[in-house]
C-alpha cells in the first residue's frame, strides 16, 4: 500500500475524502494503521464550527491502532514494536522543555495545542494527523501506550474518556475515600467519572442529566458506580442529594457541554470548602443563575481541566481490562467513512433521534 485515506474537514459541515501518500519512515518517527477512533463532544463542535480552525484537517483524537512501521530510535523512545496495538496520546511532548520535564506536557513549548492529534493541517505533508483516516503519522514527539491483548480496538478507544474520568474526578480534586461526589452530565465522560470516583473509594456518587435525551444514560449510571441518578428536568438535584445523604457534595465534576445552567448547579451542590472541576470545553459563554459571590461565601476551589495524561490513560486501560464495569457493553454506534457524517450530526443534535452513548469511527 502506498496511499492512505482520510476524511478532511475543509470548513464547518463539509467533509472531503482524500487520498494521502504514505510517508517514508525514518529513525525517529512511525506510521500507525488505525483500527478505531472514539468520538466525543470536541468532534461535533469541530464539525459545526463551534471550535474553529484556520486550516483543513483530519479530526479524531481517541485513536487506537497497530504500529505498521517505526524507526529504531522511535521504538526505543516509545517502548513499542511494529505490529503492536497501541493507544495514542492526544498531546505531543518534546520531553526536553521545562513544562515537559515537570510532566505538564500539555503546555509543551514545542507542541501544545498546535500539534494535537486531530487538529493539524491536512495540507502540510504528510497530512495524516487525525483519527478519521486509515493511517496516522506518528511524529517523533508522539506518545504511545501499549494496549493489552484482552481489549478489542473499539472498547479500547474508551482509554481516552476513562482516563479523563480518572484525572478529572479523582486526581485533580484529590477525591478521598468516603467523599460525596456529584457528576453533572451522564455522557460517556460522566459515566467514566462515576466509575473513577467509585474506584477511588467515594462514599456516594450522584450523576445528573436533563430530559429525554439523557434518559438512557441516566439508566446506565448505576452500573458505572452511581448511587443516585437524577433528571434535573424533574427533580431538584440539591434536594435529591440532601435527601439521600443529608449533606452537600465534597466534589462536583461538571462534564456538561452547552448546558449553561450547570455551573450555577455546581456551585449550589458543593459544600463549603468543596471542590468543583470544570472539565472540557463549555460550548457556550452563558452562565444563567451563576452568582460568583457564592464561591466567596463557600470558599470553593474551582479547577479547569483541559486534557488527560499518560498516567491516567494507563490506569484507564487497566480498569477496562478488569471488567469491573460494563464498558464493553455500552450502547454504541460504529461508523465507517461513508456513514460517519450522519453519526456526527446526530451527536451534534442536528439529526432526529438520540445519540449513542459511545460513538466510534472504524475505517
Amino acid at each position: 500500500m502506498t496511499s492512505a485515506t482520510g476524511l478532511v474537514l475543509t470548513e464547518p459541515r463539509s467533509f472531503e475524502q482524500r487520498s494521502f501518500e504514505l510517508p517514508d519512515v525514518g529513525a525517529d518517527d512511525g506510521l500507525l494503521r488505525i483500527e478505531a477512533c472514539g468520538l466525543c463532544g470536541t468532534d461535533h463542535e469541530q464539525y459545526t464550527g463551534h471550535i474553529t480552525s484556520r486550516h483543513a484537517f483530519i479530526p479524531g483524537h481517541e485513536v487506537i491502532g497497530v504500529v505498521e512501521e517505526l524507526g529504531d530510535a522511535a521504538a526505543e523512545r516509545w517502548g513499542v514494536n511494529a505490529g503492536q496495538r497501541v493507544a495514542v496520546e492526544v498531546f505531543l511532548s518534546c520531553r526536553e522543555c521545562e513544562q515537559c520535564r515537570l510532566g505538564l506536557y500539555r503546555r509543551c513549548e514545542r507542541n501544545g495545542l498546535a500539534t494535537m492529534v486531530g487538529f493539524t493541517d491536512a495540507d502540510t505533508p504528510p497530512g495524516l494527523g487525525g483519527g478519521y483516516a486509515s493511517h496516522l503519522y506518528l511524529r517523533p514527539d508522539s506518545m504511545l501506550m501499549a494496549v493489552p491483548d484482552e481489549l478489542d480496538p473499539v472498547t479500547a478507544t474508551l482509554f481516552n474518556p476513562l482516563g479523563a474520568g480518572i484525572r478529572w474526578a479523582v486526581e485533580i480534586p484529590d477525591t478521598q475515600p468516603g467523599d460525596v461526589v456529584a457528576i453533572l452530565g451522564p455522557g460517556v465522560r460522566g459515566l467514566c467519572s462515576a466509575a473513577a470516583a467509585k474506584e477511588a473509594g467515594a462514599g456516594f456518587v450522584m450523576v445528573t442529566g436533563l430530559g429525554e435525551r439523557d434518559a438512557e444514560r441516566l439508566a446506565l449510571a448505576p452500573a458505572f458506580g452511581a448511587d443516585l441518578a437524577v433528571d434535573v428536568a424533574e427533580t431538584d438535584p440539591n434536594r435529591a442529594l440532601r435527601d439521600a445523604v443529608g449533606a452537600k457534595a465534597d466534589v462536583v465534576i461538571d462534564v456538561t457541554a452547552k448546558a449553561p445552567a450547570a455551573l450555577a448547579q455546581a456551585v449550589q451542590l458543593a459544600r463549603p470548602g468543596g471542590t468543583i472541576v470544570l472539565a472540557g470545553t463549555r460550548g457556550t459563554p452563558e452562565t444563567p443563575g451563576f452568582d460568583p459571590d457564592h464561591i466567596v461565601y463557600k470558599e470553593l476551589r474551582i479547577f479547569g481541566a483541559l486534557g488527560v495524561d499518560v498516567t491516567a490513560y494507563r490506569q484507564a486501560l487497566d480498569l477496562l481490562v478488569s471488567g469491573r464495569y460494563p464498558f464493553a457493553d455500552l450502547p454504541r454506534q460504529v461508523a465507517g467513512f461513508d456513514d460517519l457524517e450522519p453519526l456526527i450530526q446526530t451527536l451534534a443534535g442536528e439529526r432526529p433521534g438520540s445519540p449513542p452513548v459511545h460513538g466510534v469511527f472504524a475505517p
